[in-house]
């Protein structure tokens, strides 16, 4: 005889948390996750970041709880649209599927300097700009690379990058290029790495991807631009 051991999943929250939630009517078992997509959303809102930016950098982030069931749901819902668009496995709708709104279509798309057709076969799409280098023990170090900045009446302040010196991807708006994650600018690491490989650069329509020599997209079909740092102009941080 024996008896069965049912494990019983729960929230890992703290009491104060827990007696938070319930006073604005949120059920804990029911939005297991809804706290910390609220301090995602929190912490990369450049508006906190830049006003707790002596707070943050002496101790852990204090995150401002929402006074209402409405607010803190809409932050939510915030935060897990940020962790699919950090997440570069995952489909995200209007980014890296279905249908792109008219903001996002221009955003790194492929041209030639001088204009013309770009030729793969020809090595046109070599990422050959110096934007990295083999260092010691196999380590790649970040080079200049190139890039043209321009100004845009959507996005403000853009970027054209050159993968080589004939092909650059066009309107990389600042944000984008400058968005940084460990304290290292994401695609120009991305970059880095890709050059060091002698990878190839290939078009997607509007979901600008890295690919092998086959045309065999790095980690599947993804936007840099649109997922690192990209808000839609009129959106609110």
């Amino acid at each position: 005889m024996f008896t069965e051991s049912i494990e019983k999943t729960t929230v890992n929250y703290s009491d104060i948390t827990i007696r938070y939630l319930r006073s604005i009517d949120i059920d804990t078992e029911t939005h297991y996750a809804i706290i910390w997509f609220h301090a995602l959303a929190t912490g990369y809102a450049p508006s906190y970041l830049e006003e707790n930016a002596d707070g943050i950098r002496q101790d852990w982030p204090r995150i401002p709880l929402p006074g209402t069931q409405e607010s803190l749901l809409a932050s939510a819902r915030l935060g897990q649209r940020v962790a699919a668009l950090l997440d570069t496995e995952m489909p995200v709708d209007g980014v890296t599927q279905g249908e792109l709104p008219p903001e996002l279509r221009v955003i790194g798309t492929l041209a030639r300097a001088g204009g013309g057709q770009l030729h793969p076969e020809k090595g046109d799409l070599a990422i050959t700009a110096g934007w990295g280098h083999p260092g010691k023990e196999g380590v790649t170090m970040p080079g200049k690379g190139s890039i043209v900045e321009r100004s845009d009446s959507t996005w403000g302040v853009v970027y054209n990058v050159y993968l080589n010196d004939a092909a650059y991807w066009q309107n990389i708006p600042a944000k984008v290029w400058e968005f940084t994650i460990g304290g290292y600018q994401v695609v120009k690491k991305w970059l880095s790495y890709r050059e060091q490989k002698n990878s190839w650069a290939c078009p997607h329509g509007g979901r600008s991807a890295l690919c092998d020599r086959n045309g065999t997209p790095f980690g599947g079909d993804y936007s840099p631009a649109a997922r690192f740092g990209c808000q839609l102009p009129g959106s609110q941080s």
